[in-house]
């Protein structure tokens, strides 16, 4: 999947959720959302992004969040 197209749909995630008055609260729930609905290789390709770009092109709160994620190897099928 296109790395941008994954930024793009992750800083639309956190849009909705900065609206949360709590900033951890805000955080644990788009890195919630990115574990319930995103596919484990979308998981594994938007943090080797942050990896590979320290989040540039991430909102602040979405690179907070994806840096929480915990991705294995995500083969594919």
């Amino acid at each position: 999947m296109n790395p941008h197209h994954l930024v793009k749909m992750a800083n639309e995630i956190g849009r909705f959720f900065e609206a949360y008055p709590d900033r951890t609260e805000a955080r644990d729930a788009i890195a919630s959302h990115l574990k319930r609905f995103w596919d484990p290789r979308m998981r594994h390709e938007i943090r080797a992004h942050l990896d590979a770009t320290q989040g540039a092109d991430l909102l602040p709160l979405v690179a907070e969040a994806v840096a929480t994620l915990e991705v294995g190897s995500a083969a594919r099928p």
